[in-house]
């Protein structure tokens, strides 16, 4: 039994990282172009982005996740669509729900990361934008040679934190009966077995210390560069 309960649950937890990767796939860019949007000389655009940000910040992410999945087709017919990927443990029966949870945790972190990102532009002297114009740099150049490097460094605290707190929260998808590592877990919980939860919980500290290693290691690679 507990061979095959630890199968069970590393398909679920397969699910959980595939989850896991692709929203910080999507959510560091999209994060990126929403804190352009919320600094933009563009009053409205500015007000409207900062609006979204509010409220992706301000509700939690398991109503975002229910909005999301569940607000499209009663509002617009729209159905999430389905992917048959082939394999046994990800068919077609629950991708729309994996579909519609990776756009919610997509968006939802792109808030948080929006903030971030904003945090460390904003904290660059604005004196070494003016050196960087004296010395003939156009705004791309400024940005990308001079800040950039700087900003990274200084988000990867941040953000590591972020990152972390994403693998916990993967957990909420099982809300809409998406298959990752807790669904799993839940079901073994209704049978009466209590342990697969706290096994469960096991998988998720072992990541998180794989995560934090990796994290700690791209600091250490960008602690070369002193701001």
């Amino acid at each position: 039994m507990f061979w095959k309960i630890t199968s069970e649950l590393l398909n679920g937890f397969t699910i959980s990282i595939f989850l896991f990767t692709f929203t910080l796939l999507f959510s560091l860019p999209l994060g990126l172009l929403m804190c352009f949007c919320t600094m933009s000389k563009v009053k409205p655009l500015s007000i409207f982005m900062k609006f979204i940000v509010l409220i992706l910040r301000g509700t939690p992410l398991m109503l975002q996740i229910f909005v999301i999945f569940y607000v499209p087709g009663l509002l617009f017919d729209f159905q999430w669509p389905m992917i048959n990927t082939g394999w046994e443990w990800f068919d077609s029966s629950f991708s729309s729900r994996f579909i519609a949870a990776l756009v919610a945790f997509s968006v939802n972190y792109a808030a948080y990361f929006s903030e971030i990102y904003r945090g460390g532009i904003q904290s660059i002297p604005q004196g070494q934008y003016e050196a960087a114009e004296v010395l003939g740099m156009n705004k791309r150049q400024i940005f990308f040679k001079v800040i950039l490097l700087q900003v990274i460094k200084r988000i990867i605290p941040p953000m590591s934190n972020e990152v972390i707190t994403l693998i916990k929260d993967t957990s909420l998808a099982n809300v809409i009966a998406v298959t990752e590592l807790m669904f799993v877990a839940n079901l073994k919980l209704k049978t009466g077995l209590i342990w697969p939860i706290f096994y469960a919980g096991l998988f998720y500290f072992i990541f998180n210390g794989i995560v934090t290693i990796i994290l700690s290691k791209v600091e250490k690679k960008l602690s070369y560069f002193k701001v």
